[in-house]
């Protein structure tokens, strides 16, 4: 009896390595994607970053002129191999989206108060490059530099038209998925430039319902689809979060999931889900690390077919687009 149910057991266990083994499933067709946070930009250390840390004031050596989220860092992203560029919003008291990341001005710039509760105008005075330093305060390397610099999603998507952008809620607030709706329907010529959206779930889900062919997605969703892929996803089952979406993962995860990375590719692409490979993620992390380093970089399996966000475009994008 004892010999039976391990023979039992080897049966079953065998079954489940090969239904979900990646090398038998089809190679992905490759061409991979790569995404681009906050465009060419000025690097930070993440150790211990939370969402108030002031990251402009822990900038690392060498200094680059870009200054995220502004015109530049965008196109010198696309120039050096990005196919997405990630962008964060703030609605301004005249209606419009301001393009910058912090809730509050005080860290990068030399304005003061909640980025949202000023217009357009006078955003616009302020100097982007104000706050950063890479010494403790010795020096400002930027300072001066981005004076005016600091632009509205309108005139991104004006300037570079037939590019593609994510857009970063940075808050909860369901008016401003609304807001991005009504922004996209009154500007159809931008439609195919909004790629994708994420952050708060209120206005990442209103969003999506206002703009049914949008790429979006909620941390919420995210980790809905990871728990259940991991609880029963080795059945070849799809879990309801896990359709039609996009889903983050981060590169150390990327080997516990059933079928990496072959197998899983193929069946979220057959349930129409996307797949953005990040950098590693460590309990307690608030901000989004990238495939950043070579060594990163050389994790990626050849002929992946998804998205790689990268803080570094420049560094890996050609070591990346080697791989597709």
């Amino acid at each position: 009896m004892l010999r039976r149910i391990l023979i039992g057991l080897v049966v079953v266990v065998g079954a489940i390595y090969l239904w979900n083994a990646s090398w038998l499933a089809p190679a992905p067709p490759g061409g991979l994607k790569l995404i681009a946070h906050r465009g060419m930009h000025q690097t930070f250390d993440m150790a211990g970053v939370q969402n108030d840390t002031c990251t402009a004031t822990r900038i690392r050596a060498p200094i680059v002129p870009e200054i995220e989220n502004t015109l530049p860092a965008m196109e010198g992203a696309f120039a050096a191999g990005a196919d997405v560029v990630e962008l964060d919003v703030h609605p301004t008291t005249d209606g419009r989206f301001a393009v910058f990341h912090d809730w509050t001005l005080d860290c990068r710039t030399e304005g003061t108060g909640e980025t949202r509760s000023h217009d357009l105008a006078y955003l616009k005075t302020l100097d982007v490059g104000y706050g950063y330093t890479a010494d403790g305060g010795k020096t400002f390397p930027l300072r001066g530099t981005g004076v005016g610099m600091l632009p509205a999603l309108d005139e991104v998507l004006a300037a570079m038209p037939d590019k593609h952008f994510i857009i970063n809620f940075k808050s909860n607030e369901t008016r401003e998925g609304d807001m991005l709706g009504a922004f996209v329907v009154a500007h159809p010529e931008w439609k195919d430039a909004v790629w994708g959206a994420y952050g708060g779930d209120g206005p990442t889900l209103e969003a999506k319902a206002k703009l049914p062919d949008l790429n979006a997605w909620s941390k919420k969703g995210l980790m809905a689809c990871l728990l259940q892929y991991e609880a029963y996803g080795w059945t070849g089952l799809m879990p309801a979060p896990c359709r039609d979406t996009v889903l983050m993962v981060p590169i150390n995860y990327a080997g516990w999931l059933w079928g990496w990375p072959n197998r899983f590719l193929a069946r979220m692409d057959a349930a129409g889900t996307k797949i953005i490979l990040i950098g590693p993620f460590a309990q307690g992390d608030a901000g989004t690390s990238g495939i950043d380093m070579p060594e990163l970089a050389a994790q990626v399996p050849a002929g992946f077919d998804g998205y790689i966000w990268t803080n570094e475009i420049a560094a890996v994008a050609p070591i990346l687009k080697a791989k597709s």
